[in-house]
């Protein structure tokens, strides 16, 4: 393995009382100060072995006065996407971007089809992309966002040019209220049952659903499924919030943390219901591998079709779009094949 490179942040006349790495891969606390080169009139920090190929970053600056501010890194011009502002990236040997990005796109229409919700007492923003002969949909919690700022609606027209993917709905699901909507919450699973996932039936056709979520989306996804059967024909987890006392006791803070524990506890003591392909795609610099690992572990105990895939990355939006291709292209397609087949068969 190749070690990563020293980081550097210069300060030649010693202005800073200190640097600190701040990252999400699960580096050891005690690694992430930088110490004072005297010779280079730099701060400098050799990074640890690392678990990723790729390393999301930012430096907290430490001043004489006490104050502190969180910066990206000005040595390094590489920045990646996140839903709080841009992060610096350090690219060790072995990351590839995914060739996808590069791919010619299928034409297809897009459109604004909120969803007025009861349940919620909200509107649910929404926004459909369809190709010419689309069957099928793909819906995406945080959809918005995946599009905007990873690709989802690229991804999917490519693999619709090239023949990966049949024509399909694309759907972004947005939330209002993250955390409380996404947080195993009931409001939000009756909402998808009763309102949300009905009106697309309604205007697009009735062939299997594919949901994808990362983080609390993913824990969304997979609790509406298990109180609401026949949502979903397979399903597409990325890096779960699938919290457990055992293992996630930093999380205790969060405002819905217990309502997460106890949902989480209930499924992996659960029979087996309503089972569906399923794939779940974590890092392995991730807090939440351990968790993932459980749950796939307990899925696969009640029956379902589980692909775990770990990949060297953390918890971030280009790992996930990275861990796209090619499962989720794989996960889709079968659904909408056996429902082929079945439809051809009665």
């Amino acid at each position: 393995m190749t070690p990563p490179p020293a980081l550097h942040f210069h300060d030649p006349d010693r202005t800073l009382a200190g640097v600190r790495l701040v990252q999400r891969a699960c580096l050891p606390a005690d690694r992430l100060d930088f110490g004072y080169d005297e010779r280079e009139r730099a701060w400098r920090l050799e990074l640890p072995p690392l678990s990723v190929w790729r390393l999301e970053y930012e430096l907290e600056l430490r001043h004489p006065d006490g104050r502190t501010e969180v910066i990206a890194d000005p040595a390094n011009p590489r920045r990646a996407p996140g839903g709080f502002g841009e992060k610096s990236v350090l690219e060790l040997p072995g990351y590839h971007q995914p060739p996808w990005l590069d791919w010619p796109t299928a034409a297809g229409e897009w459109r604004d089809r909120p969803v007025s919700s009861r349940a919620l007492r909200a509107e649910i923003p929404v926004r459909i992309w369809s190709p010419p002969d689309a069957r099928g949909m793909l819906l995406a919690h945080d959809g918005g966002e995946f599009d905007r700022l990873i690709g989802l609606g690229h991804y999917c027209a490519a693999m619709v040019a090239a023949g990966t993917l049949p024509p399909h709905h694309l759907v972004l699901l947005s939330p209002v209220e993250r955390n409380d909507w996404y947080s195993a919450n009931p409001a939000y699973a009756r909402a998808l049952a009763d309102e949300v996932v009905p009106t697309l039936r309604d205007e697009l056709g009735d062939a299997p659903t594919v949901g994808l979520g990362a983080s609390l989306g993913g824990l969304a996804l997979l609790h509406a499924h298990q109180r609401h059967h026949g949502l979903f024909g397979g399903l597409f987890l990325q890096s779960g919030s699938f919290f457990q006392r055992r293992f996630d006791a930093q999380e205790s803070g969060f405002a819905h943390y217990r309502r997460i524990t106890r949902f989480v506890s209930a499924v992996r003591r659960g029979r087996p219901t309503a089972v569906v392909p399923t794939t779940i795609t974590i890092g392995l610099g991730e807090e939440n591998l351990a968790n993932n690992r459980d749950m796939a572990a307990a899925l696969r105990t009640q029956g379902y079709p589980v692909a775990l895939i770990e990949v060297p990355d953390a918890h971030n939006l280009v790992a996930w779009r990275d861990a796209w291709h090619p499962h989720l292209a794989e996960l889709t397609r079968q659904v909408w094949t056996d429902d082929r087949r079945s439809a051809q068969d009665t």
